[in-house]
Order: C-alpha cells, then structure tokens, then sequence
C-alpha cells in the first residue's frame, strides 16, 4: 500500500508551523522566524517515504486583518483546507489555548466535509512536563467543545527532533491510497527565484527587530549566471529589492552609513550560496511601495 496526499498545518502566528515543516523535510523550504505572519504564500514541503508521499502546505498564520495583505493571507488559509487530506492544528505547549486558537478549531469543526484533524502540540521543548500534560488536557477537551474528533494528539519539538518522525508517520498514516506526485529526491516545488527572495527576506526580519516586519516585501528584478566566466568558476548574479512602505522606513533598513543594509546582503547572499551551491553576487537595494499592504495593484504586482 502506498500512501499519498496532502496536509496543511494552520495556526496564530509564530505556531511553530514553518519550523516544522522545515524539520519534517529535513532541510529549509520555508523562512522561519519569531516575527508574527512571516509566512506569505503556501509553501510545499515534500516527503517521499517507502509507503507514501506527503505534501505539506505550510500557510500564513490566521489573524484578525488590519490590512488588505492580512485579509488575503487569511482567505488563502481557508481555501486551502477544501484541497487538503488532512489538517494539523499546531497549537504551541507555551502558549494556553486562546480566543483566537478557539476560532480556529471552530472553524475547522464546521467545515461540511471535514479533512481528518490532527492536534500539534509545538514547541515542546519549551514548556515543563507539568504544562504540556495541562495543555494536552486543554487540547482534548475542544473535541467536546466543538463536537469533533481529533485523529491524534502529538507533543512535538521541531528544534529538539522529540517526535518528528512520529508526526510523519502519523500524518502519512491518514493519507489514501494512491501514486507519488513528485519524484523522490524533490523536497519543494518553490521556483529558486521565490525561496531566494524568502531567504532575504529572512535575513531582513532578522535584523530589524520589532521595527517592521510587516511592511518589508522582496522582489528579485533579474537572477542569472554571470556570462564568460570559466564552468568551474560560477557566479550567480542577483539583483534584488527589499520593499518597504514609506519614506521613513528607508533608514530603518539602512542603518548608520548603510551598515545593516550590508548586513543583510551578507547574511542573504551566505544563506543563498548554500541553496544554489555556487557563490553569489547579490545588489540589494531599498525600493518605496507607499502603502502597499493596502493597495489592491502593489498587492497584485508582488504576487499577492
């Protein structure tokens, strides 16, 4: 019997969901970071096994939208839970279960035909024995709350490894009968182009702190390798802009004589040379969209 099939995990922001899927794949395929809604787009994450295949979808955090960016990115969550096999709710073990964690489960358990449910209990490495048995408790007290089943309830650390494999095992369990989607060796279906833009973003919400994470998008204006240069000796050329949303955001992204800008572009261009595996050239500029996150056209050109 081989299993194959697709799985989204949801949850509030910063649930742990792309540090997972991350782990589950065994190499990065989505940015991770503590910064709330990093995740933007539906990330594939593909693991091939000897009896099954699981897709999957890592997708932005449900939150209450304050701009037009944030109502896209919630409805995008919902429409993928008509496509997918199964759904893991990541609820993090540091946190208690709340208002928001509440109405998502709710709107799970009213969906007319339900995906299989599986509870993710993340970041178990951080909370104490004591808290994770209260919170599995809390977790499996929402099926009588909401009149619904979970298929399983999983304690996991994707920083720690503690019950990964588990989660795998369980997730491709519930998959049905049918072929591989993918080859064997592919772990995402990202264009190179789309997780390089990801990774300087990444590099960007590293540095900037609680400044303004929400309002830096990237755009990668040309990629390619450098012509004439020798076949044992490759160079690929990026050139790349870090958008932000107003005049005064540009210093931020700056900093004193462009000093974090620089910054950026290293720990970009290192993060980037790993995943092509060839040395990088990367021209990173700071580009003004006023207000992006609200306008439908700047919305539609950054592939939102």
């Amino acid at each position: 019997m081989f299993h194959s099939g697709f799985a989204c995990f949801v949850g509030r922001p910063n649930a742990g969901k792309s540090t997972l899927t991350n782990a589950l794949v065994g190499q990065m395929v989505a940015i991770a970071s503590d910064r709330p809604q990093t995740t933007r787009h539906i990330i594939k994450g593909i693991i091939t096994e000897d009896d099954g295949q699981l897709i999957i979808l890592d997708t932005p955090g449900i939150h209450r939208p304050r701009t037009l960016l944030g109502e896209r990115l919630n409805q995008l969550v919902y429409d993928t839970w008509s496509e997918v096999d199964v759904i893991g709710i990541c609820l993090p073990c540091v946190q208690r279960i709340g208002p928001g964690d509440r109405h998502l489960v709710s709107q799970v358990a009213q969906i007319a035909r339900r995906p299989k449910v599986v509870a993710l209990a993340t970041k178990l490495d951080l909370a104490s024995p004591a808290r994770v048995r209260e919170h599995l408790l809390d977790i499996q007290a929402l099926e009588s709350e909401f009149d619904f089943t979970w298929e399983h309830i999983v304690p996991v650390s994707a920083v720690t490894g503690e019950n990964v494999a588990m989660v795998k095992d369980l997730l491709i369990e519930q998959l049905p009968d049918g072929p591989a989607y993918y080859p064997d060796n592919e772990v995402t279906d990202e264009p190179t182009q789309t997780l390089v833009a990801e990774l300087i973003r990444e590099a960007a919400l590293g540095l900037v702190r609680e400044e303004l994470p929400h309002s830096i998008a990237v755009t990668i204006e040309e990629m390619g390798l450098r012509a004439g240069r020798a076949e044992d000796r490759p160079l690929l050329d990026i050139f790349a802009h870090l958008i932000v949303e107003r005049e005064s955001q540009k210093p931020i992204i700056l900093g004193h004589q462009a000093s974090r800008l620089k910054q950026i572009g290293t720990t970009a261009r290192q993060r980037i040379s790993r995943l092509v595996g060839t040395p990088v050239y990367l021209d990173l500029k700071v580009k003004v969209v006023k207000e992006w996150q609200r306008d439908p056209k700047a919305l539609n050109r950054l592939g939102f």
